[in-house]
């Protein structure tokens, strides 16, 4: 039972928001919360600090990967028409599939698109690509560029890849453009009425942009890119929309595929497909997958959740569908996904009455770190990983393959100077926490900044896990931004 009203929520949030944002900088910050037929939504601070434009209830903002469920909802629709089979191969539907390991993508499912089960190396290959054609050269480019890092349905490795591979599908099954097919089929028939596909809507209305921590200003500064290229728009580049339209979309999912509005978007059974396990790696900082949700256990509460990162941006949607509530949030500063954390916390301890123990207990540590030492690897990136006083040093490294790669992810990312070296200690078997960070600290969303290995066979690691993302241990010799994906 709820301990408190919608109200009281709304209250506590805002007092949250205001807090947090004013310690951390975080220019501007939106949430929303749903549940048992009431919603309430909060603003606070600036959608662009530039413009000094305030952030509202109604202030538009980019969706991010939470896209990939949206992606996930259209590919089942076509299911449930007849037109695609779940356990078919991908280039049965799309032809022109095809990956830089000879074959690869032969064996690729469309089921593994949707569990990030594909293995397709290729979570930051960004093509330069926009307009109506944009997935078609993607799709092109993928082939020529990027590999596979394992088997189908071997390991779980969250896949940007996989997502624009499955959009591409989309629009050859419909005959019909990913952005027009995405307006039609959800859009309009789910509530969404203010989403867009685009900068020159977006601007229309009171849209968010994004910012970076300004190091040399003890401040913030405005993104130079607003959003990345159509090339990306199945896994989260250019979908536009409100809290309000995120709780539709997460009413529909709660509703068993009946829409705020009425409309059927899903069947009952396709619903529950999605929040079904397809996969669990059986790792603390990977939570178990269904299709296109991410199901994150909270003790013995399964909340379904994505979140999405757009250029200074950070959103979240989460789905706690024994009490009926969905929870909803943007940032305009990467620094606002602690405070995501924190009110969904709140909002399942203090509100819901949810029991959260810590994920990790910090024992059955391995004393022996000699097995995970190395050099991991997946596409345009490198992680040398060390054994330096009983712990472990990683050395992230980004190698861009080309000029337009290194441009497309330094606007993402807010600059492309190294990352500082981290370490970290053992907290269980095979599991690994950064150094000096409370381990109650990952029982929320932060579980992603745990580092597991996999694998292990002849006395060392095949495989390293962070943020849900796989590299591949590769010998010592390859080195070279050159290495094939």
């Amino acid at each position: 039972m709820s301990q408190h009203t919608l109200s009281d929520v709304a209250a506590h949030i805002r007092e949250q928001a205001i807090t947090y944002c004013e310690s951390s900088k975080v220019p501007g910050y939106l949430a929303g919360v749903y549940q048992a037929g009431e919603q309430t939504v909060i603003s606070h601070g600036v959608a662009n600090i530039t413009a000094q434009a305030l952030m509202r209830d109604d202030t538009g903002f980019l969706y991010g990967s939470i896209t990939k469920v949206l992606t996930t909802t259209l590919v089942l629709q076509q299911v449930e028409r007849g037109v695609i089979d779940l356990d078919d191969r991908v280039v049965n539907y799309l032809p022109e599939f095809k990956l830089a390991t000879p074959e690869a993508a032969e064996k690729i499912r469309v089921r593994h698109l949707l569990s990030h089960t594909n293995g397709i190396d290729a979570d930051l290959f960004l093509v330069d690509a926009n307009g109506g054609a944009a997935l078609k050269v993607y799709l092109a480019q993928l082939g020529q560029s990027c590999g596979a890092l394992f088997e189908p349905d071997e390991y779980v490795s969250y896949s940007n890849g996989g997502m624009m591979v499955a959009g591409r599908m989309l629009e050859v099954v419909t005959g019909t453009s990913y952005h027009d097919l995405l307006e039609r089929e959800l859009y309009s028939t789910v509530g969404m009425n203010d989403s867009c596909t685009s900068a020159e809507k977006a601007i229309l209305r009171s849209t968010a942009v994004g910012h970076f921590p300004d190091p040399a200003s003890n401040s913030v500064r405005r993104t130079d890119m607003f959003m990345l290229p159509d090339s990306w728009a199945p896994a989260g580049s250019t979908p536009i929309g409100t809290i309000h339209d995120l709780l539709a979309f997460a009413r529909t999912h709660l509703a068993n595929g009946v829409a705020p509005s009425g409309a059927h978007v899903l069947s009952h059974e396709s619903v529950a497909r999605m929040q079904l396990v397809s996969h669990d790696m059986g790792t603390p900082n990977v939570s178990p997958i269904g299709f296109g949700w991410l199901l994150v256990p909270f003790g013995k509460t399964t909340v379904l959740s994505m979140s999405g990162a757009s250029p200074g941006g950070v959103a979240v949607l989460a789905l706690v569908p024994e009490h009926d509530l969905a929870f909803a949030a943007f940032g305009n500063s990467p620094m606002a996904m602690p405070l995501h954390d924190q009110i969904l916390l709140w909002l399942l301890n203090e509100h819901l009455a949810v029991e959260v123990p810590n994920l990790v207990s910090g024992g059955s540590a391995n004393s022996d770190l000699t097995p995970y030492a190395g050099t991991y690897r997946s596409n345009q990136l490198r992680v040398d990983v060390n054994v330096v006083d009983g712990q472990l040093e990683e050395k992230v490294t980004y190698e861009p393959l080309n000029a337009a790669q290194q441009r497309i992810f330094s606007g993402f990312a807010g600059g492309s100077s190294p990352f500082p070296p981290r370490r970290f200690v053992p907290v269980g078997a095979d599991i690994f926490a950064p150094v000096g960070v409370p381990l109650q600290a990952f029982n929320g969303y932060s579980r992603q900044l745990l580092v597991s290995y996999h694998g292990l066979s002849n006395g060392r690691a095949e495989y390293r896990c962070a943020g849900g993302r796989m590299t591949r241990r590769v010998p010592a010799s390859i080195t070279s931004s050159s290495a094939p994906c």
